[in-house]
Formats: structure tokens, sequence, C-alpha cells
């Protein structure tokens, strides 16, 4: 087999796993693992029902890959993001340096700006119904996103909040803070049909989009230290 043979087999071959990996997102989200046919994913990716045991080695190994393909999706939009904010953080604390309260209300309002026009893109239906049914019924599954994406984001929330609160990160009163900032973001994903219905949008447009990342720097700009101290 020639050079030009093989690359256009492999192509093939990267093009058949990602077309299922790409169904199985929705296919998964919409029916969880157990209303999933290995039919019904073959059919959504219109590829050949072997080609699921020949990539994966059966539904159960496509679903964890699915997982996976989830994480690096999500990556591909905060991950340049994280790992800036993530840098920073590691260099003040290789100096022994605290960061500033308006320095974190800056990096936290840019992630939460990020998340919120991510959450109400379409592309994030599949992603939020695939990580809904995980967060009801943890499996493998919710332990790669967890580790690869949620707990990250998580804890860097947790550092800038508790930057800004003056309250040490690992607090109960700042974890809770995180989760209650990160709902606020959430919600638009999670109850996005009756954001709609009671902001009378059709859609979220550029204009809606925009005034979501207005209201996001806005609740950033909320966050401020409890008088007397921290729970």
């Amino acid at each position: 087999m020639s050079k030009i043979e093989n690359d256009q087999n492999t192509t093939r071959r990267d093009l058949t796993r990602e077309k299922l990996l790409a169904a199985s997102l929705d296919v998964f989200g919409r029916y969880g693992f157990d209303g999933a046919s290995t039919r019904r994913l073959a059919d959504a990716a219109g590829v050949n029902l072997q080609a699921i045991p020949y990539y994966f080695s059966g539904k159960e190994g496509l679903y964890i890959a699915t997982a996976d393909y989830l994480t690096d999706l999500i990556s591909t939009h905060v991950g340049d993001m994280r790992q800036r904010v993530g840098a920073r953080i590691a260099a003040l604390d290789a100096a022994g340096e605290p960061m500033l309260p308006e320095e974190a209300r800056g990096f936290l309002a840019e992630i939460a700006q990020t998340m919120i026009a991510l959450f109400v893109s379409k592309k994030s239906e599949s992603w939020a119904r695939f990580i809904i049914r995980e967060q009801m019924e943890p499996t493998e599954a919710f332990a790669r996103v967890y580790q690869g994406i949620v707990r990250p984001m998580i804890e860097i929330a947790r550092r800038l909040i508790g930057t800004i609160l003056g309250e040490d990160p690992a607090s109960e009163h700042v974890r809770l803070r995180a989760f209650s900032f990160i709902g606020s973001i959430l919600v638009f994903r999670m109850a996005h049909a009756a954001v709609l219905a009671q902001m009378e949008w059709e859609t979220a447009g550029p204009e809606e989009v925009e005034t979501l990342r207005n209201l996001a720097a806005e609740l950033v700009a909320a966050l401020e230290p409890v008088k007397g101290g921290g729970a």
C-alpha cells in the first residue's frame, strides 16, 4: 500500500470515529446509556454498525470516549483561558505574592463572560444533556468530565472568589459562594427555555449574548466581602 493510500485510509478512519463521537454525544444525551441502542448510535452517525466495536470495543467504550470527546470540545473554548489564569496564579504563588482583588475580579469576569456566551449557544445543548444525565446518575463518564473540565474550573473560581472576599479558598463559605456563582451562570443553559420565555427573546443572538455578558460582569462586581469577616 502506498503512502497516499495509507493516509487516505487513516483519514477515513478518523472521520468515521469523529462522526460516531459527535452523534453519540447527542444520542446519549437524549436517551441515556440504556436508551441509546448501538443501531440508533450508528444510524445517527451514518456509519456501519460494526464501526462501534471496531473503534470503541462496544457501546461502553463509546460512552467513555464520548465523555473524553466532550471534555476536549469544552477545552477548545476555555482551555487557553484556564491555562493563562492558572499560570498567573502559579507564578504569584511561586513568588510568594498575593493576587490583588482587582485582578481576581478581572479574571473572574472574563471566565463568567466566556462561559455564559458558551452556555447559551446552540452547540452546548447536547453537552448539557449529557452532563445533566451524569449529574443525576454518575458513572465513569462523569469522573472523566469532572476531572478534565469541571474540577479545574471550580478550583480556579474558588481561588478568585476567595481573593475577592478575602477568605480562604478552601473554606466551606467560599466553596458554597463559588457554587452559587457558577449556578447563576449555568442557569442560562439548564433553564434555557424558561429564560427565553421570560425575557421574551426568540433566540440568544449577538445582542442577547452581549446583554448576558454585561450581566456576568455585574455578578462579579456584586461579590463583596462579608462584613465582620467570613462565615
